[in-house]
């Protein structure tokens, strides 16, 4: 199956259980271990938790089964590896202070904060 495909059965998986702020970021260019990083949040542990297990589950459907899933027993924070896709569902304040897309958005030509 490729990416396109894949990223589609996973933005459904998201919607269909109301995930909020969901956002793609092609890292194809900036990571040798996947093609996209999805970020999503869910508003508690126990929505974090049905995202992430959705996802897994249509992905299993389509014939992809999850390289790995790290961080379900917590909640804040779960990781679906896909292996061309990366899922990222996360809480608000976790999504705030980690600031992913910020990390994976900065190109090789600009610094990494903002002091000079």
């Amino acid at each position: 199956m490729n990416a396109e495909k894949l990223k589609t059965i996973v933005l459904e998986a998201l919607d269909d259980l109301k995930a909020q702020e969901i956002v793609v970021i092609d890292v194809r260019d900036k990571s040798s271990f996947t093609d996209m990083m999805i970020i999503a949040t869910g508003s508690s542990q126990r929505q974090v938790k049905s995202l992430a297990d959705n996802v897994s589950m249509k992905s299993k459907a389509s014939g992809i089964l999850p390289i790995g899933i790290e961080g379900a027993d917590v909640g804040d924070w779960v990781l679906v590896d896909l292996g061309d896709i990366v899922v990222h569902v996360m809480l608000a304040q976790v999504r705030r202070f980690y600031q992913l897309e910020k990390l994976w958005s900065v190109s090789e030509d600009e610094p990494l904060d903002d002091t000079e």
